[in-house]
């Protein structure tokens, strides 16, 4: 069930409703049906991995709290691992692995064919795996306590707002949220009801109006030469950031109708001064995980600066690879570890405040962000280095380096409904997001505009809500995420 559908309208009315009648002693339980409702939704049979997920992480964390052995304890947790691994790499990476270990054996001229699976990537699987590892992993370590009550526990790890993109919920403060009592809050709910809202501009006004034009190029990429590559590339970066971080957003708001708080996921990552200062801002939950269940058990920075050039380097490509199964995502996820370790070198020896904002430094982490997204989005490495290569051919002549990339979306049939005017619609709302996403840095936008004279505050709100309404006419897309 997608979050921009009219399944969706008519599913959260009926839980909000049902979840504020009920006494507050069962609200757990409406969570936790509405929840395996709206996973289940996508595909019946994939609810046995995400319930079995469950089961294994809770009694593994049971067993662990039970027993005084340091042994016992870690064999507990080492199954849950294996195990909750064993799942997702089975779904997720088989096919990928295989054909990587065919195509390295090939390239010897030794005959083996290739054993792939015709299995369906489960919805929210890396999201609800992660969150199960990271509470049995807190769980062995002490730092907080296992869960007594499954059907509690369930609800943690399968509650719809961010169950299938996040954000990655830590134990310590969703589950308490889970198991305590609620109060509906209208300054929170309403809150929440411009959090979804504004989530929406973000993927129906911006994201989905300009996948057609980035689908189009970047599944023909060596169709196109010039300015249809800058222009896909430029409006896939504010895509990906608007799909993702509007999922986030509607799941914020959402929950916050509920009167569950979920951490702000993204923070206005594209005015970041520093690669290091981008992931601080970028999908927040998945860089902190990364950071406390990779990065410092790796050993962090405390061994010295080449181990900790080496440490930044395996969770980056862990990352990547995180992300999907193709060798773009773990290119894409190194080509940002190896600038981390870059940006830390020139820092030291020019010796260059890192702390310090400046609108260069800010463009340049920009683009270097924007460049490195043609590796996430490109269906081939052979497809990445192409459009790499040809992104500014014909630049020396601005006036045809435009004209012969309009005539190739013309030839493409790219300047038909939804047409330029469409495009030159996306760039507006691209623009309201910006100033937003900057003014948002010192002060809260909508706290701000709830505190304008009426008139004023409800002609914004309308406007909003009108284009959303349009932008939706033009198409219904999955979110990006989904996919991982």
């Amino acid at each position: 069930m997608l979050f921009n559908s009219n399944a969706f309208y008519i599913f959260f009315p009926i839980v909000f409703t049902v979840y504020w009648i009920i006494p507050a002693k069962y609200r757990w339980g409406v969570l936790l049906i509405s929840s395996y409702y709206f996973y289940m939704s996508w595909n019946i049979k994939y609810v046995t991995l995400i319930l079995t997920t469950t089961l294994v992480s809770y009694c593994a964390a049971l067993l662990m709290e039970r027993t005084e052995s340091r042994r016992k304890k870690k064999l507990c947790l080492t199954s849950a691992l294996l195990i909750s691994f064993g799942i997702l790499f089975f779904f997720k990476y088989f096919n990928f692995l295989s054909k990587s270990v065919t195509d390295v054996l090939q390239s010897f001229a030794i005959p083996v064919g290739q054993a792939t699976l015709n299995l369906m990537l489960p919805v929210g699987i890396s999201f609800y795996t992660f969150q199960t590892l990271s509470y049995v992993i807190d769980v062995y370590r002490g730092e907080v306590k296992a869960c007594r009550h499954f059907g509690k526990y369930a609800t943690f790890i399968s509650f719809f707002p961010q169950l299938v993109a996040g954000p990655i919920e830590r134990t310590r403060n969703l589950l308490p949220q889970i198991e305590g009592e609620h109060t509906f809050h209208t300054e929170k709910g309403i809150r929440g009801a411009k959090m979804i809202a504004w989530g929406f501009f973000k993927k129906i006004a911006i994201a989905d109006t300009v996948a057609i034009y980035v689908d189009t190029v970047y599944n023909a990429a060596e169709s196109f030469t010039g300015f249809p590559l800058l222009l896909a590339t430029v409006l896939f970066t504010f895509q990906i950031y608007c799909d993702f971080s509007g999922y986030s957003d509607i799941a914020v708001g959402t929950a916050g109708l509920l009167d569950i708080d979920l951490m702000i996921n993204f923070k206005s990552p594209y005015f970041s001064a520093s690669i290091r200062e981008f992931w601080s801002r970028w999908h927040i939950s998945l860089s902190t995980w990364f950071r406390d269940y990779v990065y410092i058990p790796l050993g962090g920075n405390r061994r010295g600066p080449w181990r900790t050039r080496w440490n930044l380097l395996v969770t980056f490509l862990v990352s990547g690879l995180w992300h999907g199964a193709d060798w773009t995502y773990v290119l894409w996820g190194g080509i940002h570890g190896l600038g981390q370790i870059l940006e830390r070198e020139w820092n030291r020896m020019f010796r260059i405040d890192p702390n310090k904002k400046t609108w260069l430094k800010m463009g340049c982490t920009f683009l270097f962000v924007s460049v490195t997204w043609i590796f996430f989005r490109a269906n081939t490495i052979s497809d990445a280095s192409y459009i790499l290569t040809h992104l500014f051919d014909g630049i020396t002549d601005p006036k045809a380096y435009l004209t012969d990339g309009y005539h190739a979306f013309q030839h493409a049939g790219m300047v038909q409904v939804p047409g330029l005017s469409t495009l030159i619609i996306s760039f507006l709302c691209i623009l309201i997001l910006l100033l937003h996403d900057r003014l948002n840095q010192t002060k809260d936008v909508w706290a701000r505009i709830g505190g304008l004279k009426k008139p004023l505050r409800y002609a914004l709100y309308f406007l909003l809500l009108f284009i959303i309404l349009y932008s939706r006419q033009l198409g219904e897309y999955e979110f990006v995420y989904f996919q991982f």
